[in-house]
């Protein structure tokens, strides 16, 4: 039985940042949300460049093989910006996204701290591992978990894409279930809105667009101190469409040259 994403992205720049540094994409055939690293020079280029690039060409894809190989790309064009711009050296994002390929599996690609959950049957769980420096102490028994949602140093990652040879990206092959529904998400997210409330509202949204606009608004209510988006994804019936992807935050709103083709 074929399958597809119905998907929404809501992004929001929040009330304590003057540039949103999110960018995020929504198609019947892939989505995925990107996050311009703190501290770094033009996050929003970074995040803009990547999730433009990664949508352009054909949309599904034929295997984890070949998203690789686009994610490469999209990262070989941020080291282009660099070349061009040497004041744009060291800028970076994170990505993480869904993408469905021909034979109709469900790829997962993830390099950063954004995130993926999975509501099915009624109860949510993490799909990703975070890249971080409080991930690495979580997993070296240094901190706990309950200790690592609020330590100082949470945001400090340990992989991204910056158009260096060595960044990649981590790609699973899942298969994928009716009703089930994904949330992806950025940091400013998932650090001020608890696991449990994740799960009820993902729950109660009659669609992915009321879902994603929930998430968000929480997110800001919740005082987040950063740029909040989420990209919700149902999977649906039907047959993948060659849809235009809706864009949300930097990619809506920046242009780069080069970025529409293929």
């Amino acid at each position: 039985m074929p399958a597809r994403l119905r998907a929404a992205a809501v992004s929001n720049v929040g009330e304590f940042r003057r540039i949103n540094q999110d960018a995020a994409f929504a198609a019947s055939w892939a989505a995925g949300v990107a996050d311009g690293v703190g501290g770094g020079p033009a996050g929003d280029l970074a995040s803009a460049a990547l999730v433009h690039r990664v949508t352009s060409g054909r949309p599904a894809m034929r295997d984890a093989e070949q998203l690789g190989a686009r994610l490469r790309w999209a990262n070989w064009d941020l080291a282009a910006h660099t070349r061009r711009d040497p004041a744009l050296e060291g800028m970076a994002t994170t990505y993480t996204g869904l993408w469905f390929t021909q034979a109709g599996m469900l790829l997962l690609a993830h390099t950063g701290d954004s995130r993926a959950y999975l509501l099915r049957d009624g109860v949510l769980s993490r799909q990703t591992r975070d890249d971080s420096l409080v991930q690495a102490m979580v997993d070296q028994g240094l901190l706990s978990p309950e200790e690592a949602a609020v330590h100082p140093r949470r945001n400090v990652i340990t992989a991204s894409l910056g158009g260096h040879e060595e960044d990649g990206v981590a790609v699973a092959e899942l298969q994928p279930r009716l009703g089930d529904r994904w949330l992806l998400c950025s940091d400013g997210i998932s650090d001020y809105v608890p696991h449990d409330e994740l799960e009820r509202l993902l729950q109660l949204a009659p669609s992915p667009e009321r879902a994603a606009d929930w998430v968000v608004r929480v997110a800001l209510d919740a005082g987040t101190r950063d740029n909040a988006t989420a990209v919700v994804c149902d999977i649906v019936e039907g047959e993948l469409l060659a849809d235009l992807p809706m864009f949300a935050g930097a990619a809506a709103e920046r242009f780069v040259e080069g970025l529409e083709s293929a």
